[in-house]
Formats: C-alpha cells, structure tokens, sequence
C-alpha cells in the first residue's frame, strides 16, 4: 500500500458531484491549492468541503483495522486523525468555514445537501 500514491478518493468525489449537480448546487471547485486539499472548495463563500474515506480517516463505525502491522496502522490512523483536526482549526483562523463528510454519508444525500445549503446561505449573508 504505500507504493499507492494517492490523489484522492475518486469514487467518493465523484459520488458528491454528483449530488450537487442534482441538487443544482454551483460554484464549486476541485484541486484547489489551499491548506490541506479540500476536495471541494466555494471560494467566494470560503467553505472548505472534504469527504473522509471511512478507512483512511479512522470512522469509528466502519474502519477494519487490518489485522497484520497495527503497530503501523495504528499510530498511522492517529496521525491522520490529528492532521485533519490541524487542517480544519488553520482554516478556520483564516475565516474558512470547513465541512466534512464521511464517506458512508453519501449514502443518504439530503443531511449533506441540507449541510451545504445552510452553511452557503450562512455564508451570502455575510457578504
């Protein structure tokens, strides 16, 4: 696994295009060049979108730990754990709202269109 060089979840980014397009939901942006990648990025609104693969980001209902090297997967999981929580507090210092979804949430799509919807309306009245 780490010869894998990953540039993203795939599935799950194209999953949630997916749903915003359904839902008309426009302005979006992807590779963005701002702290931590965000998978999606409203510029205008500064909102800071990530989907979190359930395995990578340590979701405690359906990561399976692999049972061989947990002395690596272990500390790796805490690692990614405490990254995302640094990514977020740094953007928000920056006046970035910030969103994140497991990936298991885009299973039932209208809790992460009400979450966007909300806080990009948040975010036009402040403009």
């Amino acid at each position: 696994m780490a010869a894998i060089k990953s540039k993203g979840n795939k599935d799950t980014e194209l999953k949630l295009i997916s749903i915003f397009r359904a839902n008309k939901i426009t302005g979006w942006r992807r590779n963005q060049k701002l702290n931590g990648r965000p998978d999606f990025v409203f510029r205008r609104e500064r909102l800071a979108v990530f989907v979190d693969g359930c395995f990578w980001h340590g979701c405690p209902w359906h990561c399976r730990m692999p049972k061989s090297r947990r002395d690596f997967w272990i500390p790796k999981m805490q690692r990614n754990k405490v990254r995302d929580r640094k990514v977020g507090r740094t953007l928000r210092a920056n006046n970035w709202k910030v969103v994140r979804f497991w990936e298991h949430s885009l299973d039932d799509p209208r809790k992460i269109i009400r979450k966007i919807q909300t806080m990009l309306a948040s975010a036009e009245k402040h403009h």
